[in-house]
């Protein structure tokens, strides 16, 4: 019984660290901030940074695990995709998308559960939610 469970291990072992050396995940970069957000209030501005701004913003910050396959390929693919859709530290290059985020908000599928399963500061209450929510709005109806 023993034998199996020492090779099981050392074939972890192997896979784990030859995962290591495949290259998709290693460039974590933040760009530059173009044009930051223009938030309503103070309050929803650090709601944003705890909740969004990893994701959604140029200013995210890298946790270990984010250097550690297969953990690096979510949260890379996490970043590019929420940049993508959403990014704060563009907003010259904001098409509406904050109206887009207001829906997304509120239906609860943002922030990611996988996202605040780690980060539990970026859980929302309701009050933190529809705070959010109206800031966002306020922000698009500016535009």
């Amino acid at each position: 019984m023993r034998r199996p469970i020492r090779w099981g291990l050392v074939a972890f072992i192997v896979v784990f660290t030859a995962i290591q050396f495949i290259p998709y995940g290693w460039q974590r970069y933040n760009p530059p901030i173009t044009e930051d957000a223009p938030w309503p209030t103070e309050s929803a501005e650090a709601l944003a940074r705890t909740s969004c701004y990893d994701c959604h913003s140029n200013e995210t910050d890298w946790p270990v695990y984010a250097y550690v396959a297969p953990f690096s390929w979510f949260v890379i693919s996490d970043v590019d995709n929420g940049r993508e859709k959403l990014n704060f530290s563009e907003w010259d290059d904001d098409a509406g998308e904050a109206d887009d985020a207001a829906e997304a908000v509120a239906d609860g599928s943002m922030p990611l559960s996988q996202y605040t399963f780690i980060h539990r500061d970026a859980q929302l209450s309701d009050d933190e939610r529809q705070e959010l929510i109206a800031a966002l709005q306020e922000m698009d109806d500016s535009r």
